[in-house]
């Protein structure tokens, strides 16, 4: 059984969930990538292991409920807790295209990911925290899901819809998550990283990964008088 927080970092092998899962064990936190491929979260963790860092794997497929319940039961048989949840694991499948011609199947394996993916994670790990009355929740999200953002922005118009839509989703579900939790230490938050020069962001962003992770360590790390229910850009809030 763990003395240490233990942190879940879906989609950690890689690009910001990776750097969020760096900085995360650099503060002394047992940090576990999530990953459908374990010798994709192997790798990463094999690299961060060398900088002396305590990380493990596990295989989780956020599409499969089954998937999910067993790596749960392992890590409340392996270490007894789960103190922090980052939600990053997501995808875009339609960059540019519009509303007008997003297909069906498009939307549909998007919302999987991005929404109910989360959605089943946090069902699964809530009642671990409840036990403990201590919980920090982070929903990596993004600004092209803020209404304010989707009014404004009138260059991507209706643009990469299922993507955006799934992140609005995650709004909510942030909020709503909170309305239920917050009583019981459990506190949940939404963050948009900024633009990031990884795989989704391109190596033109004006954010390095370190900058990208920075809000959503915070977060995670906070104290008793930490926000909750909030979406956060650079450590401030944000419209929804």
């Amino acid at each position: 059984m763990s003395s240490k927080r233990v942190a879940l970092v879906t989609g950690g092998n890689r690009g910001i969930g990776k750097e969020i899962a760096r900085q995360l064990a650099h503060k002394g936190l047992h940090v576990i990538i999530g990953c459908r491929s374990e010798e994709k979260g192997w790798q990463a963790v094999s690299e961060l292991r060398s900088e002396g860092l305590e990380l493990e794997v596990q295989a989780v497929d956020l599409q499969d409920p089954g998937s999910m319940d067993a790596m749960i039961d392992r890590i409340r048989q392996e270490h007894g807790r789960l103190d922090v949840l980052v939600n990053n694991a997501g995808i875009i499948l339609d960059r540019g295209v519009s509303v007008l011609d997003v297909e069906e199947v498009v939307m549909k394996e998007t919302l999987e990911t991005n929404f109910f993916g989360a959605l089943r994670m946090i069902q699964a790990v809530v009642p671990l925290m409840k036990e403990q009355g201590y919980g920090r929740i982070v929903n990596m999200s993004s600004g092209l899901g803020s209404f304010e953002v989707m009014q404004g922005l009138l260059g991507l118009k209706g643009s990469s819809s299922a993507y955006r839509i799934s992140k609005t989703m995650l709004n909510a579900l942030t909020v709503l998550v909170d309305q239920e939790t917050a009583a019981y230490g459990i506190q949940t938050n939404a963050v948009c990283p900024g633009r990031v020069r990884t795989d989704m962001g391109g190596s033109d962003a004006p954010h390095s990964v370190a900058e990208g992770a920075d809000t959503a360590v915070w977060l995670a790390t906070a104290g008793e008088d930490g926000p909750s229910g909030g979406y956060f850009r650079e450590r401030r809030a944000i419209a929804w």
